[in-house]
This record gives C-alpha cells, structure tokens and sequence, in this order.
C-alpha cells in the first residue's frame, strides 16, 4: 500500500514485527489526515475490509477519533480504542506526540487486552523519543 521512500522507518519496521504475528492482519501507522505513513498488510493477505476507498475513509475516521483531545481533562487521554466485528477486531491507539496513530486489524478471538499491552511496550520507547524533541 506504501510507495515510494517510507518517511518513517522506525514505525515501519515495528509494524512489519505486528503482522508476523498469527493472528494481526494489519498495522499500520495513519498521519493526522488518515494517510498511511508506515506499515500495512500481512504479505500475501487479501483485506478484508473492501476497496481501496472504503479503507481510506475508515483509516481517516480512526485518526481523527483517536487524535480528538476534547475530554482527556475529565476523563484522560485515549489509550486505545477497540471494536470488536463479526469477523475482525480493530484497535486504534493514537499518538498524540506525533499527532499519529496505529491501527491493527486483527482476527476476531484475538485478546484485545493482551495485544493493547504488547503494543504499547512495543511502540512506547519511540513515543518517549518523540517527547523529547
């Protein structure tokens, strides 16, 4: 899905370690406007998901939702947001530093907790790097 020079390699590679996972289908890194930054497909995966446009638009609603900052005084920031389909689990976690965000696409009886957790040990060292700029 990604052509030409990746911009960000660092994510790049993290993702490509999400989808060698058995059960993550896709991981991927959105900028602010939902475009695909990093990441992508299990090689050799059909999505699921539909056309091309039907992905883009879905991609540029969880960005937009997962970088919305309205109730983080009240309530806290967003760690994560998850919906669990008849077919698929997807699970958004945003990068607020970067103003970017991670979506995974995974098989439906994944344990979304436990991926939340490996996700964020995975991903927090370079949030910590971005805060420091």
């Amino acid at each position: 899905m990604l052509v030409g020079k990746i911009k960000y390699p660092t994510y790049d590679e993290k993702c490509k370690k999400l989808v060698l996972e058995k059960k993550i289908r896709f991981a991927g890194i959105l900028d602010e406007f939902g475009k695909l930054v990093a990441g992508g497909f299990k090689q050799g995966l059909i999505p699921m998901e539909g056309d091309k446009q039907k992905l883009t638009k879905f991609m540029e609603f969880i960005s937009e939702i997962s970088l919305r900052r309205g109730l983080d005084k009240e309530l806290g920031p967003i760690n994560y947001l998850a919906a669990r389909r008849d077919k698929i689990i997807l699970i958004s976690f945003p990068f607020p530093i970067a103003r970017m965000t991670l979506l995974i696409s995974a098989d439906k009886d994944l344990d979304i907790e436990r991926l939340a957790s490996h996700v964020i040990d995975t991903f927090s060292t370079e949030q910590a790097r971005l805060a420091d700029r």
